[in-house]
């Protein structure tokens, strides 16, 4: 018998709270297509409470000695650790990532934390004795006040964790609000924080849709604004939070180009092709979108990739630990993908390995991985971010022309090429015009001490999250 799905509320000054929307929206089972929970569609009053506890805590935390922030945050990192396999089987249960997916999600997290723990370092300022005859200058770094970070559903552990225990580890008090799809990961989070001894207020998480955007992009007490998302949706929130005098930073799509050069391995290359274009349902926006096959690498690639593609096991994640690839989020994005691989059809792609026809499990909502051959520049395919299972494969006569099609896309997260020659690598790297590059990797996403370095239209902002870039994000100098 299945159980009555949970309706949640919000984390507000440090205690669960009932939205004041009578709204709810239905959070999914992606495996099964269940009902698991019902999330609240708050509203801006439930984002001005979250505010102005987060503006009251902020007084006393903003004050806090780095040295002890640090140290909730390494609580708070143990206590994460101690519940690692619950966070796991609560990703793979609300987001359709497999086991093995939800335990990458959940630790890229971490090491963020982790990161923070050592925030001290990075928040000492710089002096300079005697700049002038008998004057000496310095600057030091102080916290923005409240800040705000707003989350897609593909990552609910590592994106969060990209933003809020920097922005505390720096002094800030923070309002997250998660994607409505995958609430239930941000909420444990914050308790957890509380466990560690978090004041209240300095974590607060209001769930809902839009109207809880646009509040958190208006408020006049919110001095920064993160966000994850699409492009068309961070180019928005970039200019309602500069129109309203905030800092943002807001990471969006991408077109992510996999280039194999001839002399490539073709079991290490094919893996990692695999691994970036199939791995967590293609739901990243680092997911290698579009392989690009150089001269006699291109004869065997469809091959090889429609040998591999029939061979994986598509199965519920949730009861099927032997699962290599799970469901899509919800009915929305199926339907999506499926018209996307109708219309590449149409426009001249072909159907290497159909993804609409193989057999799938009868609940759920899943997409068979998809292979699109003979893409070229000009198709809607090759530019447009389709967030799911499918794998474009075009033939470009040399890497110029390859890199050209990374250009033409408009984006500028990732792309990687596969090759023996350090010459080819080397022009790879200082042609490419992507914010990450990857040399004989699937996916160039960069550890926590590096920042996530989107280009073009992947990012909207000058700061970047993770690494130093985060901290100066969530800091700003005095002299």
């Amino acid at each position: 018998m299945t159980a009555s799905p949970t309706d949640l509320g919000n984390f507000i000054g440090g205690s669960l709270a009932a939205s004041k929307s009578p709204g709810f929206g239905d959070v999914f089972n992606p495996s099964s297509g269940e009902v698991i929970a019902r999330v609240p569609f708050s509203t801006a009053l439930d984002v001005d409470d979250a505010v102005a506890n987060a503006r009251e805590a902020f007084s006393a935390w903003g004050e806090a000695p780095a040295p002890r922030r640090a140290g909730i945050l390494f609580r708070y990192k143990e206590l994460l650790e101690a519940h690692f396999p619950e966070l796991t089987r609560l990703v793979t249960l609300e987001n359709g990532k497999t086991l093995a997916e939800s335990e990458g999600d959940v630790r890229r997290g971490i090491e963020v934390v982790e990161f923070a723990c050592g925030a001290a370092h990075l928040l000492k300022g710089e002096s300079l004795p005697q700049i002038s005859k008998e004057i000496d200058a310095c600057s030091t770094r102080e916290p923005l006040g409240v800040c705000a970070g707003i989350t897609p559903f593909n990552f609910p552990a590592m994106v969060p964790m990209w933003m809020f225990p920097l922005a505390v580890a720096c002094g800030n008090t923070f309002v997250l609000k998660p994607s409505e799809k995958v609430p239930q990961t941000a909420m444990r989070f914050a308790g957890l924080f509380l466990e560690a001894g978090g004041p209240p207020g300095v974590l607060n998480v209001v769930n809902g849709g839009r109207e809880v955007v646009e509040r958190l992009c208006t408020h006049p007490d919110i001095a920064a604004v993160s966000f994850v998302g699409s492009s068309h949706v961070a180019e928005r929130v970039y200019q309602l939070g500069c129109q309203h005098g905030k800092r943002v930073q807001a990471a969006g799509g991408a077109k992510n180009v996999m280039v194999v050069m001839p002399d490539a391995n073709p079991d290490s290359t094919l893996r990692a092709i695999m691994g970036a274009a199939f791995g967590c349902a293609g739901q990243r926006c680092m997911a290698g979108s579009i392989v690009l096959g150089i001269g006699e690498a291109a004869a065997g690639i469809t091959k090889r990739l429609r040998e591999a593609v029939g061979a994986m096991k598509v199965l519920p994640t949730d009861t099927c630990p032997e699962s290599e690839m799970g469901p899509v989020i919800d009915a929305a994005a199926r339907d999506r993908l499926l018209a996307s691989i109708a219309a590449a059809e149409s426009e001249g792609a072909r159907i290497a390995a159909d993804g609409r026809s193989r057999t799938l499990p009868d609940r759920g909502f899943f997409v068979g991985p998809t292979l699109l051959d003979g893409v070229t520049p000009d198709m809607n395919v090759a530019s447009a971010e389709l967030f799911g299972p499918v794998l474009s494969i075009g033939c470009p006569e040399n890497l110029d022309d390859a890199i050209e099609w990374i250009h033409a896309s408009g984006y500028g997260n990732g792309a990687v090429i596969f090759t023996q020659n350090g010459a080819a690598a080397r022009k790879f790297v200082r042609e490419a015009a992507c914010g990450m590059i990857g040399v004989n990797v699937g996916v160039p996403a960069p550890m926590a001490v590096f920042s996530f370095s989107g280009w073009n239209k992947s990012f909207y902002g000058d700061l970047h999250v993770q690494g130093s870039e985060g901290i100066s994000f969530y800091t700003r100098q005095k002299v």
